[in-house]
Order: structure tokens, then sequence, then C-alpha cells
């Protein structure tokens, strides 16, 4: 499971925002003001305020375009970088995300906000020793972040440091009790390290919390197929791949962090004429 946040307290910037000054507007005509800094800074903390109410209702492509007007207007205040930062790695431009993000830093360097999303935006570039530097600076600030003990436990996993990503995601689910992401990966280290039955309790401790995940009740199939529990496997993995069958595709499950021994015990149960027809077909849950 990649669980993806990166609206790390943007709304909060609402607030910040609400108490900026209104400009007068000028009654003769026609007059073209001087844009002094104030100016600039009044106007870029607007348009901003603007971008982030737009983020709320997903409008996406216009708050983009407001961020970054209002990084032009207001380059030395750290707020329109993490704004726009944090936009365009929801729109897919991870490395110009990372830029806007380290000139939030740089302006800012003890906000874990902006430390925790620039160390899952180096996760996301496949630079995970930096990610783990940034999420430990963060955590370092503020222990009281659920999400960033998450991607602090998945840049731990890709480096193969799997004690110290089950205790990142221990520390996860200690702040928040219910993060059954946190739980279902932990059961995809265990599976790694050949505790295969630790694995199936914490991907069953998963769906204790929300039983209509796919992901864990699909891990479980695999897992039960593998120690030649057929029927019972069949059965959950034709009710997993039916809630989503975007984990009926590997290369999903291989971004989702499956593991190499999960994934070559998945290949052979997708080979199972019971599961197979449903392997790549488009749930319209998938599509959404």
């Amino acid at each position: 499971m990649l669980f993806r946040h990166y609206l790390l307290s943007i709304v909060a910037f609402i607030s910040i925002f609400s108490a900026t000054p209104s400009l007068k507007a000028q009654t003769l005509l026609p007059y073209t003001p001087e844009l002094n800094g104030e100016f600039l800074d009044s106007y870029g903390a607007q348009l901003l305020q603007d971008a982030v109410q737009l983020m709320r209702f997903r409008e996406f492509d216009l708050a983009l375009s407001r961020a970054k007007l209002s990084v032009q207007l207001s380059p030395n205040q750290y707020e329109p970088w993490f704004v726009l930062g944090t936009l365009q790695i929801q729109a897919g431009e991870t490395e110009a995300g990372v830029k806007a993000l380290q000139e939030a830093k740089r302006l800012a360097p003890e906000d874990s906000s902006v430390l925790f999303s620039l160390g899952n935006s180096y996760f996301q570039l496949g630079d995970y020793d930096s990610a783990v530097k940034e999420l430990q600076a963060g955590l370092k600030i503020n222990k009281e972040v659920p999400q960033a003990y998450f991607d602090l436990g998945n840049a731990y996993f890709k480096l193969t440091k799997y004690s110290e990503a089950i205790s990142s995601y221990q520390k996860a689910v200690k702040l928040e009790k219910e993060f059954w992401p946190a739980i279902n990966n932990i059961g995809l280290v265990e599976y790694e390290k050949g505790q295969n039955n630790k694995a199936v309790e914490s991907w069953r401790k998963a769906l204790s919390i929300d039983k209509n995940q796919a992901e864990p009740m699909l891990a479980v199939a695999v897992a039960l197929y593998n120690q030649g529990k057929k029927a019972e496997a069949i059965q959950l993995g034709k009710e997993a791949l039916k809630i989503d069958n975007s984990y009926g595709d590997v290369e999903f499950l291989k971004e989702n962090l499956w593991g190499e021994k999960l994934l070559a015990d998945t290949a052979k149960f997708f080979q199972n004429p019971d599961i197979q027809p449903l392997v790549g077909k488009k749930s319209p849950s998938s599509q959404e």
C-alpha cells in the first residue's frame, strides 16, 4: 500500500491569509498603480488563498495557475512555494514539485509539514535515502503525524531496512489505531522476511478495521493459496478483485510496495483458472 497524502496542513493556510487587508480600488481612471512589495505580497496572499480554496474543490489546474502567480508575486514567502510544490506533485510534475518544496524549506527550515511533503516527494523520485532524511527531520519537530511515520516506513521498506520499516509503521498505528494501511504494510514486510503466518495476521487485522479493502484481502488469499488452502484462497481472491480489479495488475502491485516473494506467489495465484478471468478486467471502482 502506497497511501499518498500530499495536502498536509494546506487547508490551514486559509485561516493564515483570511486576515489579509483588502485592497482599495482606485476611483480615477486610467490609472496603473505602482506595484510595490507590500501590494505584491498582499495580492500574492489573496491568490494563494484562492488556490487553497480551489484545492478543496479539487480544481487543481486552476489552483496551480494561481499558486504559480502567487510565487511570482511573493517569492520570499514560503507558503506559496509549499502550495505550488504540493500541487505540482499532485499533477505528476514531481521534479518541479521537489524544487518548489526545496525553496519552501530554504525559507522555512523548521516547518515540519514542508519537510514531510519533501520527504514524500523524494520517495516518488526513488531517492529513498533523501526521503528518510527529510522525514526524520520533520519528525524531530513534530512527532504526532501518523502519515509521516507511514511514509518513513515505506522508505525504509524500499531500502530493505525491514526492522526500521516495521518500527515506523508501528509508531503510525500507535498514534492512529485504525490506520489500516500501516498494518497492511507491516504484513508486506513480514512476508518478505518469510514470516508468512504473521503477515496473514497483520492483513486480517487490517481487514478487521475495514473489511472492504481489496489489498489485504488479496494478500491473505495469495498467502493461503501458497499454503495449499486453495478453496478459501480462491473465494477471497475473487471477492478482492471484484472490489478493486486494479490489484489484478502486477505493475500496480509493485507500485503499492508488494515485494518479490509476495509477487512471485501472486503470479502463481493469478494462473489459477478460477482467478485468471478476473485478472486484467477493469471494475467500475478501479476506474474512478
